[in-house]
C-alpha cells in the first residue's frame, strides 16, 4: 500500500525556492511605492493649479506716495506710483491749476516717478492706467511753505535799455544755498551769447555777458524759484518768464582832466559837453558806470550821503543815477556857466549846464538827458579817485571776465 511522504522538519528548503520567495515579496513591495509616488504627484499638481488660479484672482495693489488722501504732503520729494501684482501702462498727475507733473516708468513698468517735485499748496489727482484696462485714482494736497522769498529784478519787464544794463536780482531773504537758487534762474540772449551770474552778496545776483550787449538783443529771464529752498525752511515762490530788450548803443566818456564829456552813439561821436566834476575834497568815482535811475527833477540833500547840511536843492534838473551811494550826472543851474569845462567844483557828481525848471531844450543838461536811457554807459576817467566798487550800482563791468565768472555759484 502506498505510503505518503512526510517531510522531515530538519530538511531545509531548496535554494531555488528561497530566491523565488524573496523576489516575489520584493516585487509586491515595489509596486506599492510606485503607486504611492504616483498618488503624491497628482496631489502636488492639483495644489499648484489651485495656487495659480488664486494668483489670477489677486487684484493689483496701487501705492501712491504721498499717500491717497494726504492733506499736508511734503513737496520736497518726487511723486511715486507703484503697483504690485500688475503693471502700469500710464500715469498722469495733475494739479488743481491744470499743470501736470512729467515722469517716467521703470523698465518693469511697476513704478512711475515724477521728474520734479510737486508744487507746494497744490491739490493733485493721480490717474494710473494698469494693464488690462483697469484705472485707479488717488488725490493728495501738498502743504504750504513756511517762510518765503522772492527776487525783484532790474530792468523792468518788456523795457528797453542801453547796452550796459545787467540783469540784476535782489532777494528778500538772505540766500544760503546759492547754487540751488542760481540753478533755478536762467538768462539767455538772442542773438546768443554766454551769460554768467555773479553773486555780489547773499541777497544780490547779477547776470551779464563778457562785453556789452549787442544793440537789438532780446534777453529772456526764466525764474523757476518756486519751492527752491534758499536757506533752511525758506522757499522761493516765483515761476515766471520775463523779456527785456536792448536798444541802441550809447557810451559817454567823462574826462575830468579836460572837463569834457564825449557822447558816442553806435561808435560815432554825436555830442561833446563841458562838465564840472568833484572837487579835491569830494572827488568823483572813476570807472565804468551804468545809468540806473532817471529823474526830470529831484531833490538832493547832502545829509543823505553823509555830508551834513552842505546843500539841499529841491529841484535838481535832469538827474541820472550812476551809483547807489549817490553819484549822478545831472543838470546844474546854480553854478556860473563859466564853471563848466574849466573847474571841478561839485561834491562828487558830474554836472552839466542847465536851467531852472528843466524845460529849456537849449542847455547841455536837457540835451544829454533826452539822448539817454536806462542802461547807458558813462565812463569817468582822470577823476583823482579810485575805481568805483562794482557792487555800488549796476557797475559790474569794472570786473574782469575772470573775476566775474569766479563769483558764480555754478
Amino acid at each position: 500500500m502506498g505510503v505518503s511522504h512526510i517531510p522531515n522538519p530538519s530538511e531545509q528548503p531548496s535554494p531555488q525556492w528561497s530566491r523565488r520567495g524573496v523576489l516575489t515579496a520584493l516585487g509586491v513591495s515595489s509596486a506599492v511605492l510606485l503607486t504611492g509616488c504616483a498618488g503624491s504627484a497628482d496631489a502636488s499638481e492639483g495644489t499648484a493649479d489651485a495656487s495659480a488660479k488664486a494668483a489670477d484672482k489677486r487684484q493689483p495693489t496701487l501705492t501712491v506716495t504721498p499717500a491717497d488722501g494726504t492733506k499736508k504732503a511734503d513737496f520736497t520729494t518726487p511723486v511715486t506710483v507703484t503697483v504690485a501684482d500688475g503693471t502700469l501702462t500710464s500715469v498722469q498727475v495733475t494739479g488743481n491749476d491744470g499743470a501736470t507733473l512729467a515722469g517716467a516708468l521703470n523698465a518693469a513698468k511697476t513704478t512711475w516717478t515724477s521728474a520734479r517735485h510737486p508744487y507746494s499748496g497744490t491739490k493733485y489727482t493721480v490717474t494710473a492706467q494698469l494693464t488690462g484696462g483697469t484705472t485707479r485714482t488717488a488725490t493728495f494736497t501738498t502743504k504750504a511753505p513756511g517762510e518765503t522769498f522772492i527776487g525783484s529784478f532790474t530792468p523792468e519787464a518788456n523795457s528797453t535799455s542801453g547796452v550796459g544794463m545787467p540783469v540784476s536780482l535782489n532777494f528778500t531773504h538772505a540766500v544760503a544755498d546759492r547754487a540751488a537758487v542760481q540753478k533755478a534762474i536762467t538768462v539767455t540772449a538772442e542773438p546768443a551769447v554766454e551769460v554768467v551770474g555773479h553773486w555780489f552778496s547773499d541777497t544780490r545776483l547779477d547776470f551779464r555777458p563778457r562785453t556789452y550787449w549787442a544793440p537789438g538783443t532780446k534777453i529772456n529771464l526764466s525764474l523757476r524759484l518756486k519751492d527752491v529752498e534758499g536757506t533752511d525752511g525758506v522757499y522761493g515762490v516765483q515761476s515766471k518768464d520775463v523779456t527785456f530788450h536792448i536798444g541802441r548803443s550809447q557810451i559817454s566818456t567823462v574826462d575830468l582832466a579836460t572837463k569834457e564829456m564825449t557822447v558816442r552813439r553806435g561808435g560815432v561821436t554825436t555830442a561833446t559837453y563841458p562838465v564840472s566834476g568833484g572837487n579835491a575834497e569830494h572827488t568823483t568815482w572813476a570807472g565804468i558806470m551804468v545809468i540806473s535811475e532817471r529823474f526830470k527833477q529831484t531833490r538832493m540833500e547832502s545829509s543823505t550821503v553823509g555830508l551834513g547840511d552842505e546843500y539841499d536843492i529841491s529841484d535838481v534838473p535832469h538827474a541820472q543815477r550812476l551809483t547807489t551811494s549817490g553819484t549822478f550826472v545831472h543838470g546844474n543851474y546854480w553854478a556860473a556857466t563859466s564853471v563848466f569845462g574849466s573847474q571841478n567844483t561839485s561834491h562828487g557828481c558830474v554836472g552839466l549846464h542847465d536851467a531852472k525848471g528843466a524845460d529849456d531844450s537849449s542847455v547841455a543838461g536837457y540835451q544829454f538827458y533826452e539822448s539817454s536811457m536806462l542802461g547807458d554807459v558813462v565812463i569817468v576817467k582822470n577823476s583823482g579817485d579810485k575805481t568805483v566798487d562794482p557792487a555800488n550800482g549796476l557797475n559790474g563791468w569794472n570786473l574782469s571776465w575772470a573775476d566775474w565768472t569766479a563769483g558764480s555759484a555754478l
